[in-house]
């Protein structure tokens, strides 16, 4: 399983965390930079990010991804569009959370969100 990590870097505790909930081993953490140019069009920097990872479009729709989002609203949804597109399906993704009375601040991982999941269930909604 590949992890896209468009955040801070991830803990070994952290990556434990995630095999466990998971129950898949980790392949690879990929760190993609995600500081990006406030003046420029977001949607042409996130589409550049994406295209220089290796992955063709077989390993897009069949490879194994977790997803950390970055913490920008607007960039993480661009990034799960594009994502969408990409793979054909919403992505999971993982939800850290701050670790109590911890200094200096430190963060856990609390869970794996499946976004398809969530998206399915809400069409069977009316």
């Amino acid at each position: 399983m590949y992890i896209l990590n468009f955040s801070h870097p991830l803990t070994s505790e952290q990556l434990s965390k995630i095999e466990v909930l998971s129950a898949q081993s980790i392949t690879q953490v990929i760190e993609i930079k995600t500081h990006l140019d406030h003046q420029q069009e977001f949607v042409k920097q996130v589409k550049e990010l994406l295209q220089r990872l290796s992955f063709d479009e077989k390993e897009w729709q069949t490879a194994l991804f977790l997803i950390n989002l970055p913490s920008l609203h607007v960039i993480a949804g661009i990034v799960l569009a594009e994502l969408h597109g990409r793979m054909g399906y919403f992505p999971t993704i993982i939800r850290l959370r701050p670790i109590a009375n911890s200094t200096p601040p430190q963060f856990e991982v609390a869970e794996l969100v499946n976004l398809q999941t969530v998206r399915d269930q809400a069409r069977n909604r009316s």
